[in-house]
């Protein structure tokens, strides 16, 4: 017959003992536990993260079994019907249902303040990624004759006080959507000697425009484009 010697008794005893500590916390519940892991989730927060560069994140999809009215909730909240935007954005939510109003007009205020600072300092290559063919030539024309001039933008973006929807429809497959929006800005243009030529460096200025933004519904690429600008008197 074999005999245990006593370090074998010791860690025998030991290894008793911390089981059933382990298993008086492990198996408690406190109401503090974090939820379990979730590698979908998880990977969705990964994306949202991924697409804060993006002109507007189309966050939600229509939930599976939601029908009728229930499906234009949010865009009834942001457009009562009936009427012509009502019915827009309605269009655009069936040629798109991950479509979220209140998430575009987001997304496209972060727009409106990197196409305004970005023009004002020249930066072509975030203009590029943020403004369709035909308003890039546009602003691009309009940087140069100010380069050519050797003159500069002096500005600073205060906020939005205001952004609205006020137009939106589909054509072709491709959403459009149009924005009044309100802004804030500090803004002073200098010729090649640093003189004040335009605007005030020490005053806020209220900026009112309309921008229509373009999107199209049948590519994979959830990003808006600014496709029209206008200011408003």
């Amino acid at each position: 017959m074999q005999f245990f010697d006593f370090g074998t008794i010791f860690f025998l005893v030991a290894a008793v003992v911390i089981f059933f500590q382990l298993r008086s916390v492990l198996g408690r519940r406190t109401g503090n536990e974090r939820p379990p892991f979730d590698p979908y989730t998880a990977g969705r927060t990964r994306e949202k993260e991924a697409a804060k560069d993006n002109v507007v994140s189309l966050p939600r999809k229509r939930a599976a079994g939601e029908t009728g009215d229930d499906a234009y909730a949010d865009i009834d909240a942001v457009a009562p019907p009936p009427g012509d935007l009502n019915r827009g954005l309605r269009a655009i939510k069936d040629a798109d249902p991950s479509f979220d109003p209140k998430g575009f007009v987001e997304g496209a205020k972060m727009a409106y303040e990197m196409i305004v600072m970005a023009y004002a300092d020249g930066d072509r290559k975030t203009l590029k990624n943020l403004l369709s063919r035909d308003v890039y030539d546009g602003f691009v024309a309009a940087i140069g004759d100010r380069e050519s001039r050797s003159e500069k933008i002096q500005s600073s973006f205060v906020g939005i006080n205001k952004a609205d929807i006020v137009g939106a429809d589909v054509k072709g497959g491709e959403a459009h959507i149009t924005l009044r929006i309100v802004s804030e800005l500090i803004s002073a243009t200098r010729n090649k000697a640093g003189e004040v030529i335009d605007g005030d460096p020490e005053t806020v200025a209220e900026v009112k425009d309309v921008w229509t933004f373009a999107r199209d519904t049948r590519s994979k690429d959830p990003n808006w484009k600014l496709v029209a600008t206008e200011e408003e008197d």
